[in-house]
């Protein structure tokens, strides 16, 4: 009776089996219900991943589209490429024009005499460099005053040929240095990193170790005065001539400082190549409607690819009974209507063209677009920014001198009227009339230090010599405050002028952070030059309103800050106050599509994103429901098993107690 050790031993079945059958059997329903639905939404999860590929791919499509820039790009070809290129930008005019290049530019070169070893000491001091126009007829050199000059220290260190190279070189001003041998020996040649008439290159020598500064001997061996003789400044030898190009365009005498010619032809680059002296070519400028139209075919295209899969997603196919993955969904759905009506909208002063169907491009049966070629290309041929604003954003301001900037999301279409209270203006220093006035420069009057827009310069030198005028001095300190270093690193720059009886120090920026402050002056600089330590005149912010709204001004900028207009950023040139015309602000289509779109794909609050969050909380819901069957399954399991090890040991018990009374009566029988 005691005796059973295994499930099934008592009534000889597979109790083991049965209880796991039966279990199967109870939880079946359930977890196929749930691996099912499970399976669902993984299949619209991989669904909305597909989804949010489509519309980035249709998104990228929109990017040459999105703006006005692309619609206003013109191409520009030249007749004879071996003599020049030409590329067109925005603010170019469709036409021809006769070009002949007479001339090309060219840097200049000087160099030294041969030197036997690169390695020898030459001498020590200072070299400075200097750019401007030399006239061979007057024998003189005007300073180029937008050009700042350097000085470079030459020193135990770094005084030999290949020291003084390298030293000219690593202090990037404009200069190169290099080391060519000649048969005869090394020379040392000095190029200007640019070309024209006006970078003409002038080197002075300071603190020579020989003490005399222009000789022939020491580091004076590399000065060069083109005004001078050898052994009096100029002891080093021309071998290229600084030069303009010159050419002429529609038969108008043309200079340009370098071989990139672009104040030619407005929104017109020439690259020049080579001359050819009695040669005319042509150059045709147009707009670049090719590029337009391959931009408009790949919208199409994309925006057809988007399509299908968004048929292919929510569609029902009743001759296979087959439904697409994410039949029925609200996001896709939502995400389809929106962009359809996008495609659907008129944009507002588009004149003749104010749709996509205007364009040619229009919706079939299928849902896909398609595009008529001819259509689009005359609606190109005869307006093709009316064109860009069916697509694009931007801003057409009525007055030459406003400059439409940037928008944001917020800003409202709409024709905005610019006022302008304040216009901007820069900050300036002007000097006093000098007691004592002199165009000589010594050790007296040579050095100052200002701030200019806030920051601090350096100790400035002037060169030490006497100036032919006011205009060659005001150049002189124009060309040394913009050679500081501390300001040149920040890209901050002056013009000097002279006004009647005083200097004129202007800052190059615009607004209330334009700021000119002397720090510092030498000894007679007050009295020779008009200059004192203190401040000028600081500029303004460009003030007023857009759309009758108070805006922001920042220098030139004046940006939309509250109403319709928000967002809203022009810039005003030129001094005139009151009214400045209106700005008409548009969205296109391209331009709403990729703000839609952007908003669809936001990681954070986009519709898929949401979605997607929703299939995952779904997903994870099934989990825990599948977890909870399980649960419940193994306490089934644990009851069927408890239930029928009973009945087992029950018969077990009744089956021995039956075999002893059978041996019982078999005894009884016998006796």
């Amino acid at each position: 009776m005691s005796g059973i050790i295994s499930a099934g031993v008592g009534s000889g079945l597979d109790i083991t089996s049965l209880v796991s059958q039966l279990v199967q059997a109870d939880g079946a329903p359930q977890l196929n219900r749930l691996n099912k639905n499970e399976a669902k939404l993984q299949a619209q999860l991989s669904a909305m991943g597909t989804l949010k590929g489509s519309l980035s791919d249709f998104q990228s499509a929109l990017s040459g589209l999105a703006s006005m820039s692309g619609f206003q790009s013109l191409s520009a070809t030249s007749s004879n490429t071996s003599l020049y290129t030409a590329t067109a930008t925005t603010g170019a005019s469709s036409g021809t024009h006769g070009v002949e290049v007479k001339d090309v530019a060219a840097a200049h070169r000087v160099a030294s005499k041969a030197f036997s070893d690169t390695t020898a000491a030459v001498g020590t001091g200072t070299l400075t460099f200097q750019f401007g126009t030399y006239n061979s007829g007057a024998n003189t050199f005007t300073p180029n005053a937008s050009k700042s000059s350097s000085s470079i220290t030459i020193d135990s260190s770094n005084n030999s040929l290949e020291g003084i190279r390298s030293a000219v070189n690593s202090a990037n001003i404009g200069v190169s240095a290099s080391i060519v041998n000649d048969g005869s020996g090394n020379r040392l040649v000095f190029a200007s990193a640019t070309s024209g008439a006006a970078s003409s290159l002038q080197v002075t020598v300071g603190n020579d170790s020989d003490s005399n500064n222009t000789d022939d001997s020491g580091l004076s061996q590399l000065a060069y005065d083109p005004t001078g003789s050898t052994g009096s400044g100029k002891n080093m030898t021309q071998t290229v001539a600084a030069k303009d190009a010159s050419l002429t365009v529609d038969g108008l005498a043309i200079t340009s400082a370098t071989n990139t010619v672009t104040n030619a032809i407005p929104g017109v680059t020439l690259n020049l190549l080579s001359s050819a002296v009695g040669t005319p070519t042509t150059l045709s400028v147009g707009r670049n409607t090719s590029t337009i139209t391959t931009n408009i075919q790949n919208f199409v295209t994309k925006y057809n690819a988007l399509a299908s899969t968004v048929k292919d997603l929510g569609s029902y196919d009743a001759t296979n009974k087959t439904a697409g993955t994410l039949l029925g969904d609200a996001t896709l759905r939502d995400i389809d209507n929106q962009i359809r009506s996008k495609l659907g909208s008129v944009v507002a002063g588009g004149g003749n063209y104010d749709s996509l169907a205007s364009l040619g491009i229009t919706t079939q049966k299928d849902g896909t677009l398609s595009l008529n070629s001819d259509t689009l290309a005359s609606a190109l041929n005869q307006d093709p920014d009316a064109v860009g604003r069916i697509f694009s954003s931007g801003g057409n301001p009525s007055d030459a001198l406003v400059t439409y900037k940037r928008s944001t999301s917020s800003t409202k279409e709409g024709n905005y009227a610019i006022n302008i209270t304040q216009a901007a203006t820069q900050g300036f220093y002007a000097g006093t009339a000098p007691a004592s006035p002199t165009l000589t420069i010594d050790s007296n009057n040579d050095t100052f230090s200002l701030k200019i827009n806030g920051l601090q310069s350096g100790a400035i030198s002037l060169t030490q010599k006497a100036y032919a005028n006011n205009s060659d001095l005001a150049a002189e300190i124009q060309s040394r405050i913009n050679g500081d270093s501390a300001l040149k690193a920040k890209g901050v720059n002056v013009t000097v002028g002279y006004d009647t009886d005083h200097f004129v120090i202007n800052s190059s920026a615009y607004g209330a952070a334009s700021k000119v402050e002397f720090t510092a002056v030498d000894t007679n600089t007050a009295t020779s030059l008009g200059f004192a330590v203190g401040s000028g005149t600081d500029g303004k912010n460009v003030a007023g309103t857009i759309g009758g709204q108070t805006a922001t001004g920042f220098g030139q900028l004046l940006t939309g800050a509250t109403g319709n207009s928000v967002g809203l950023q022009v810039e005003v040139r030129g001094s005139a106050t009151g009214s400045r015309g209106t700005v008409a602000f548009s969205r296109g289509i391209a331009d709403q599509l990729n703000t839609t779109i952007s908003r669809f794909l936001d990681t954070t609050t986009g519709s898929i994103s949401n979605r997607t969050d929703e299939i995952n909380t779904s997903i994870k819901s099934i989990g825990d429901q599948r977890t909870t069957v399980n649960t419940r399954l193994t306490a089934l399991q644990k009851q069927y098993s408890t239930q029928f090890n009973a009945m087992d040991s029950l018969v077990a018990s009744l089956k021995s107690t039956g075999t002893f009374l059978t041996q019982q009566f078999g005894t009884t029988s016998s006796n």
